[in-house]
């Protein structure tokens, strides 16, 4: 199966979440209510370097994959 870069995710438990999935390497999910990131992989230090000039570029790319989907729906 071959899965979409970003995927939408909620919960009920937590009503004012809004969940951006990234299936890629690094995998992740963030919180757009509070930018809370959770990583899906271990880095080890090397890792983390290079993560932390990508982190701010995925973040937005995550964003703007948001914004782009809820346009859809109110179109």
């Amino acid at each position: 199966m071959e899965l979409p870069k970003f995927i939408l995710g909620d919960n009920t438990d937590l009503p004012s979440a809004i969940f951006v999935i990234h299936t890629e390497y690094p995998r992740f999910i963030i919180n757009l209510e509070d930018d809370e990131v959770e990583w899906l992989e271990d880095f080890s230090k090397e890792d983390e370097k290079d993560l932390e000039s990508e982190t701010q570029s995925l973040i937005e790319q995550a964003t703007a994959f948001y914004d782009r989907e809820v346009s859809r729906y109110e179109e």
